[in-house]
């Protein structure tokens, strides 16, 4: 038999140009930086600013933690409605003392961008770290940095300027070095910051056990595991070195039992079914370790399943699986060969381009456009010093602008849950046990009303404003109204005109006009208003907004 001659070899493809690579990939990184600076620089929504920035200067001036509590005139007064109220109460006051004040000073220096920017670079920074994680496991650049994409659409619902971007950035640094080994003796000086700054630093110590667990489970020798519990033991030592001490896990299963909390929308199940970045590293990351189980380490599955599982108990705590998640993810998915650069570039563009579309993208500033500046602006001008009833959201602000004259009634630290109470009956004019809404006014001594008129989640109108705005009522006159809320008072100022009280319903159609051009995803009011005046008999009105509704609501 004629013997085949062998084929030549065939040549190996010739690598791309060192050229081409030497630009293309920290084109890519810049691509990315650039996408997440327009995730996370909206404007300022989050109301709780205020209350974080008056603390902070309170603090700074007085040298001593503001406790009792100086802005809030309900905080002291009412008797404790569960068990621990009181040392829940202190925890809320006193957990972020150290992020207060350099928030405050960030603000003192450079106003709203510096705080804009500054959250920015914390998220950022948060994300690199989990890109960063994935390339010391795989050494794969795409994946990295898909990691880091992933990780930023989870965080893109936390940019919000507040302390908990701390822990965010904290967690991931502690994760960092556990993987790495390396710095481990910094990690105790990150946790006397961290407990400082936010209560969330107990998941550090989380953390930490993951990594002392896996090293149990390998048995490791203990020459090479005992600097990582003499770290961890150092790490939580030293975390107690705050105003509350070791009581963080108790004040957080006390959370369970305040009304507040349980009502606040952060402390809410997450909706896990429905597509979003979180749902994408929650289930992928699942995934990838059961088809990966072979390769993966002890940390991953408790990692994951700790993680996960406090992931799903709130809303607040879906930021977890930014972290570890994005990280499980990418470090067992398949390499990305087939992700070309021009793909890769193409695909970071359109996703800028919808961001800055968007509208959200590069507003260093607050949002002032639902603040009620209006109704601060004629007390101070006034000089109205008689108690005042406010909405929950709007209460640090008012403090902002009106301390020491004024003190709000409820604000967003929830401090006093009986008042709480109170402010659900009254804002719905729902009559307590005993009580009607008016009564429960004149408990508390209010002479002043400063209200927006529905909520911005539900979009449901407040009863209160409608019931005001009636023209049978006389006990509160409007005295002041505009496109952010209304102020009655009992007795206004000498001097200032009493107006008609139906423009309170002018005031609230301005308001949710308002929100839906800012915020079209949250347009609920519409059919708030809708509500409103079918309820009071207005058939032309309701007809009115219900076409409305139907063209703009989503």
């Amino acid at each position: 038999m004629r013997r085949q001659p062998d084929k030549k070899p065939q040549p190996a493809p010739a690598p791309p140009p060192a050229s081409t690579l030497a630009w293309i990939r920290p084109a890519l990184l810049a691509l990315t930086a650039i996408l997440l600076l327009t995730w996370f620089t909206g404007e300022i929504a989050d109301t709780d600013i205020w209350l974080h920035l008056m603390t902070g200067r309170h603090t700074l001036e007085h040298r001593a933690l503001t406790v009792p509590d100086p802005f809030c005139y309900t905080s002291n007064i009412t008797s404790p409605a569960f068990p621990g109220e009181v040392k829940t109460r202190y925890f809320n006051l006193t957990h972020e003392w150290l992020a207060q004040i350099v928030m405050y000073l960030i603000h003192a220096a450079t106003g709203f961008p510096g705080l804009v920017l500054m959250r920015a670079i914390l998220l950022i920074v948060f994300c690199g770290l989990v890109g960063l994680m994935v390339w010391w496991r795989t050494a794969g650049f795409y994946r990295s940095l898909a990691a880091v994409v992933a990780a930023g659409a989870v965080a893109i619902n936390f940019q919000q300027s507040r302390p908990f971007l701390i822990t965010f950035l904290f967690l991931a640094v502690t994760m960092a070095v556990l993987e790495r080994r390396r710095w481990m003796w910094a990690l105790p000086a990150v946790f006397l910051i961290w407990a400082n700054c936010h209560g969330g630093y107990f998941m550090g110590w989380v953390m930490l056990g993951a990594y002392c667990l896996e090293a149990l489970i390998q048995r490791v020798p203990w020459a090479r595991q005992r600097q990582l519990w003499l770290v961890t033991i150092a790490c939580f030592l030293i975390s107690g070195v705050n105003p509350n001490g070791f009581r963080v896990i108790e004040i957080m299963l006390k959370y369970r039992s305040s009304g507040i909390q349980s009502t606040n929308i952060e402390w809410q199940y997450p909706a896990f079914w429905e597509p979003s970045g979180y749902s994408f590293v929650l289930f992928g990351a699942l995934v990838m370790l059961v088809l990966s189980w072979r390769k993966t380490r002890p940390v991953d599955w408790i990692l994951y399943f700790v993680f996960g599982a406090a992931s799903l108990l709130a809303v607040r705590n879906t930021i977890l699986m930014g972290l570890v998640g994005a990280v499980l993810l990418f470090a067992y998915v398949p390499p990305l060969k087939r992700v070309f650069p021009a793909i890769a570039a193409a695909a970071l563009v359109v996703a800028i381009g919808l961001a800055v579309a968007s509208g959200h993208a590069f507003q260093l500033r607050a949002a002032e456009w639902m603040l009620p500046s209006g109704a601060a602006g004629f007390l101070s001008t006034h000089q109205v010093a008689g108690r005042m009833f406010n909405t929950y959201e709007n209460g640090g602000y008012l403090v902002w602008r009106l301390w020491p004259v004024q003190k709000d009634f409820i604000d967003p630290r929830g401090l006093s849950e009986q008042a709480y109470i109170d402010y659900g009956h009254i804002l719905n004019n729902d009559p307590a046990p005993g009580q009607s809404a008016q009564e429960i006014l004149r408990r508390y001594g209010i002479e002043v009303l400063v209200m927006g008129g529905f909520d911005r989640f539900s979009g449901q109108v407040y009863n209160i404003a409608a019931a005001l705005a009636d023209p049978a009522q006389k006990e509160w006159k409007l005295v002041q109204f505009d496109d952010k809320g209304v102020v009655f008072m009992r007795r206004p100022p000498a001097g200032v005109q009493v107006l008609n009280s139906l423009e309170a319903l002018h005031s609230i159609e301005m308001q949710c006009r308002q929100q839906v051009e800012h915020e079209p995803g949250h347009s609920a009011c519409l059919n708030g208003v809708t509500t409103l005046y079918n309820t009071i008999g207005d058939r032309g009105l309701a007809s009115r907004w219900m076409a409305y509704y139907s063209t703009r609501a989503r």
